[in-house]
Parts: structure tokens; C-alpha cells; sequence
């Protein structure tokens, strides 16, 4: 049947299905977001969340404490790359040797620092309702609690309620009167709580100043010969050996600090373990760069050198041969240089050194480049030899030697090319612009002739130190916080939680009696005690023992129930 048209005069409206829909259909998209937005923010900020993420901060830094890393020894990185050349790799395309910079690694940190501002905003505020609040009433019947006590007292509500309130001494308290009944509501361990809070909170301040530290800190190391050496100030990141700066650090804003040292001091035990570096230093800082004026110091392991915000601790030792080298025309070169020590308990050390014909001796500049020297050996403070292998018996200077190759060429001086501190170029070995014209053990004084008549002569050698140079202007808030940890978290282990109730009662006439109960008599009241540990119930049961006997001691006691 066909539907009949509309009467005259009447209008219809176009169907809204077709326009309904994707307002629906939005709608449920948007509540769709915000309710994964809002589960997401509740998961991230939950306390067990927060306990994950803490577990996997600490996971997160084994490998920082496994694995060398960068910042700290950038030579260790690379040998590990060297024997690892499967394995190295990878763990490098992973972060794994700069931990603590890591993308992952700060992924993590800051996770952390979100969850716990979001789980302690709401308990700071639930703390803060609770400190104004007045303890909760009593419940109806408190011989249900897991303590309870119980006696007859004779004398009037009010006054044995106000005498009991006033022994309640160091619980927050509360009295409510109500048909001749008084209830004492008490609680105390409400610094359990603030403590809680302290130690989270301190926890959070930590991470903070940790990260602060990262980003506007910086540290360096410099190796500085001793005994005359030149020093050297710490103005530019180009003066130290290493350096590793704060993201927000360009090395313009460097504190200067100018240290020299003047000798170096090393006590041995017989097996060549160290038991103390000492170190005679002078230093310029501040104004005393202008006027030139030096103060000493000494310089030891664990006792740094500060001034304005900067530290400069004493970690290690090493040696610094000199050589002298006489080239044919007579003109001398002399060096002192560095040497890595690469056995810790005997300080055997390896290292390198190059040396360029003074002026006029080669005019050509290709000839002059063809007789440049490099040395490259070892260096032993007290000289053991197995056949002619040279090795060290003690750490400290008693006979110095060395086992040295000279080499002969152009040593890389002139390209501009950067080269280690410790060794020569082997590309220009392999390449045969730098060729071994020599090998020898030579002890201090002791001289080698080259096929052209130069000299090499290896005159001793001079203790260096390490200086590691540090910026954190966090440091004191790392300590305040940690300090702040640990004592709120004694706070919180030590302080407990407790509530008690207390209801006073007149003695009640039983129906169809005109006198009280056997036993009771005019004016007698009865007392109940009840108790309720908020945290854990150890030594409760003592606990309210005597709690009960101190608040009924010289009370005139009808009986006991």
C-alpha cells in the first residue's frame, strides 16, 4: 500500500540520522581518548608504578657499572670495540657505554619523577585534610577491637573524662559529652605519614639535583707534571686531556683555576700497593689571577681542592720520561711527556713521543718532514729485565729504564691530523712514511746513535698526577636530600600508628530494681578501652597494656571487668 502524501499546507523535516551519527561517532572517539588519557595518568601515577619504575632505574644502571663507559674512559671504549667487534657494536648503537645519557635510561628518570609528583600531590593534601581533622568517634561497641579493656571507677563522667583527656598526653584527642556518656577519641602517629612523604619527596629533590648536576655541570681531567712541570688553568675545555660537559655547558663559562705542582709524594706497602698520594700544589683563583699571587695547598685523595663552586680531586699517578734528542748538526729537542701506566700495581707504562729538527737544520721543508723522530716504548719505574724484556718490580722511581723504537719520518706533525697521546700513527707506519731506525733498553743517561749520526738520550723521569676538575652546582642539594631520605625514613620505620577510644558511663539501675547491681554502688561509672594499630601490630598488645595501667594508675577503682 502506498503511503499518502501530507495534507496541504504541512512541511516535513529531513531525516537526522545522517547528521547524528558522526556527532556520535566523535563523541565516543573523544570520551575514548580522554578515558585512555585519564587510565594512563592513574596507572603512571599509582605507587606500584612508581616501585616499578624505580626497579628498573636500578636495573637500567647495571650496565653503567658493567660496561666502560664514555664519559668516564673513552681508551677502555675503545679496546672493548676492538676485541668485541661483533658484540661492541651493537652495544653502542644501544647506548649501553653512555648509560647515564642515554635516551632510554632518561626515558625512565623522567617516568619516575612524573609518578611520584602525581602519587604524592593527592597524599600531601590527604596528610594536610588529616592534620586538621579531629580523630574519629568512637565506635559502638569497642569489645569488638582487637584490644580491649574495661573497668568500674567510681566518681562523675565529666571529671574522670577530663582527668583521662589530660593523661592522654602527645595524642591528638578529642571529647565528645552526649546523655550523660563521655567519649575520648585519641590517635597519635601522625608523623609516621609526614615522614613517609619527607623521604619521597626527598627522593624526588634527589633526582632533580642529579639532573641538574648533568645539566649544568661539568668535569675534566688533565694530567700535570710534577716537580717544575708547567701546570695549567682550567679557563677552556682544550686545557684538560678529557672533558665532558652539561647539556647546557658551551665550555665559555668555565670557573678558571690555575694549579702547578710542586712535587709528589708516594707511600708503598712491600707488594707495591699504594697507601697514600700526596700532593704539594699551588693554585690561582679569582683575584689572584690579576695580582699573580700563588697559595699552597696539599693535595690528597679524598681531600680536593675547592674554590667558587669547583673541585679539584687527586686520583692517580703516573711517570713522564724526558728525552733529549741531538740532531746532527748539534741542535738539541728535549721532552718531557706522559706516559699511560698500564700495569696499576708496578706502574709499567707505555707511550709515545715526537720530535721535529729545530730551524735550520733541514732548510727543505720535505727533508726536514723526513727527519722527524718518534719514539714509542715502554717505561719502567724499577727496572726488571727477563732476558732483554723490560718490566717493572716496584711503582716507585728506584731504576728507570725504558725499551724504546725510534722511528724515523714524517711522525704527523704537520697534517693537522689529530693523533693519540700515547702512541704513534700506525697508518703512517703501514704506509712506510715513518720507518723503525731503532731498538734499544736504555737506562737514565744512557744514549743511542741513529745510522745518521742523531743522538737519543733518556735522561730520567718525573712524576705526573691526575687532576680531575668538577663542576656540579647541585652537590649540596644532593646531600641535603639525602640526609632529608634517610631521616624520614627513620621517621616513618620508627613512629607507629595507634588509635584509642575511651567511653565513660554511669552505672545503669536495672528495671524494677532501686538499687544498682551487686557490686555497684552510687556514683559509680564504667570505663572502656579500646585500641586499634593503623600500621603494624607489633608489641601493640604491650603497648596498650600499659597505656591502660598508666590511665587508670590512682584512679579509685571499683572493679575490674
Amino acid at each position: 500500500m502506498a503511503t499518502p502524501p501530507p495534507p496541504a499546507g504541512t512541511t516535513t523535516s529531513p531525516p537526522r540520522a545522517d547528521t547524528e551519527a558522526p556527532k556520535t561517532a566523535r563523541f565516543k572517539g573523544l570520551s575514548r581518548l580522554f578515558a585512555l588519557i585519564r587510565n594512563t595518568w592513574r596507572a603512571l601515577t599509582s605507587m606500584g608504578t612508581a616501585l616499578v619504575l624505580l626497579f628498573l632505574l636500578a636495573l637500567a644502571a647495571i650496565p653503567g657499572a658493567l660496561l666502560p663507559q664514555r664519559n668516564l674512559n673513552a681508551a677502555k671504549v675503545d679496546e672493548y670495540l676492538a676485541l668485541h667487534p661483533v658484540l661492541g657494536p651493537l652495544l653502542d648503537r644501544l647506548q649501553a657505554f653512555d648509560v647515564f645519557a642515554s635516551f632510554w635510561f632518561t626515558a625512565i628518570y623522567v617516568l619516575l619523577c612524573i609518578s611520584l609528583i602525581g602519587c604524592l600531590t593527592p597524599r600531601t593534601l590527604e596528610h594536610l585534610r588529616n592534620l586538621g581533622a579531629t580523630p574519629v568517634a568512637a565506635p559502638r561497641n569497642l569489645a569488638r577491637l582487637p584490644k580491649h579493656a574495661a573497668a568500674q571507677l567510681a566518681g562523675d563522667p565529666d571529671e574522670l573524662g577530663a582527668e583521662l583527656a589530660g593523661r592522654l598526653r602527645g595524642w591528638r584527642r578529642t571529647t565528645r559529652s552526649q546523655d550523660g556518656t563521655v567519649e575520648i577519641s585519641a590517635e597519635k602517629g601522625y608523623l609516621r605519614e609526614f615522614g613517609n612523604l619527607a623521604f619521597h619527596f626527598a627522593l624526588l629533590g634527589l633526582l632533580a639535583s642529579v639532573a641538574a648536576g648533568r645539566l649544568f655541570g661539568y668535569e675534566g681531567n688533565v694530567m700535570v707534571i710534577a716537580d717544575g712541570g708547567p701546570g695549567f688553568c682550567s679557563a677552556s675545555p682544550a686545557a684538560f686531556d678529557s672533558f665532558r660537559a652539561g647539556t647546557t655547558v658551551d665550555g665559555t663559562g668555565l670557573h678558571p683555576i690555575c694549579i702547578r705542582v710542586h712535587d709528589f709524594q708516594a707511600n708503598y706497602l712491600d707488594s707495591g700497593l699504594a697507601t697514600a698520594y700526596i700532593a704539594h700544589i699551588d693554585y690561582q683563583a679569582g683575584d689572584d689571577l690579576s695580582t699573580d699571587h700563588w697559595r699552597p695547598y696539599l693535595l690528597e685523595v679524598n681531600h680536593p681542592l675547592r674554590v667558587g663552586g669547583v673541585r679539584a680531586y687527586l686520583q692517580g699517578h703516573g711517570y713522564a720520561p724526558t728525552f733529549t734528542v741531538t740532531f746532527p748538526d748539534g741542535q738539541t729537542r728535549t721532552q718531557t711527556v706522559q706516559f699511560r701506566p698500564d700495569n696499576p700495581l708496578t706502574l709499567l707504562s707505555s707511550g709515545a713521543m715526537r720530535f721535529d729538527p729545530p730551524a735550520g737544520t733541514y732548510p727543505d721543508p720535505g727533508e726536514r718532514r723526513k727527519h722527524q723522530i718518534g719514539i714509542q716504548g715502554l717505561f719502567a719505574p724499577t727496572e726488571e729485565l727477563d732476558n732483554k724484556l723490560l718490566s717493572s718490580a716496584f711503582p716507585a722511581l728506584h731504576d728507570p729504564a725504558v725499551a724504546i723504537d725510534v722511528y724515523r719520518g714524517d711522525t704527523g706533525l704537520d697534517t693537522g691530523r689529530p693523533q693519540g697521546l700515547f702512541t704513534l700513527d700506525s697508518r703512517l707506519i703501514h704506509q712506510g712514511r715513518m720507518t723503525k731506525v731503532a731498538r734499544s733498553n736504555l737506562k737514565a743517561g744512557e744514549t743511542i746513535r741513529l745510522d745518521d749520526g742523531t743522538l737519543v738520550r733518556f735522561d730520567g723521569a718525573v712524576p705526573f698526577v691526575n687532576i680531575q676538575v668538577s663542576h656540579d652546582p647541585a652537590d649540596v642539594w644532593v646531600l641535603v636530600f639525602a640526609m632529608t631520605m634517610m631521616a624520614g625514613l627513620v621517621v616513618s620505620l620508627a613512629v607507629r600508628r595507634r588509635r584509642i577510644w575511651i567511653r565513660i558511663a554511669p552505672e545503669q539501675t536495672p528495671p524494677g530494681h532501686s538499687s544498682p547491681p551487686p557490686g555497684g554502688q552510687v556514683g559509680t561509672v564504667n570505663v572502656e578501652l579500646g585500641g586499634l594499630a593503623r600500621t603494624d601490630n607489633s608489641g601493640w598488645g604491650d603497648e596498650f597494656e600499659r597505656l591502660t595501667t598508666r590511665l587508670l594508675a590512682g584512679l579509685d577503682t571499683g572493679k575490674e571487668v
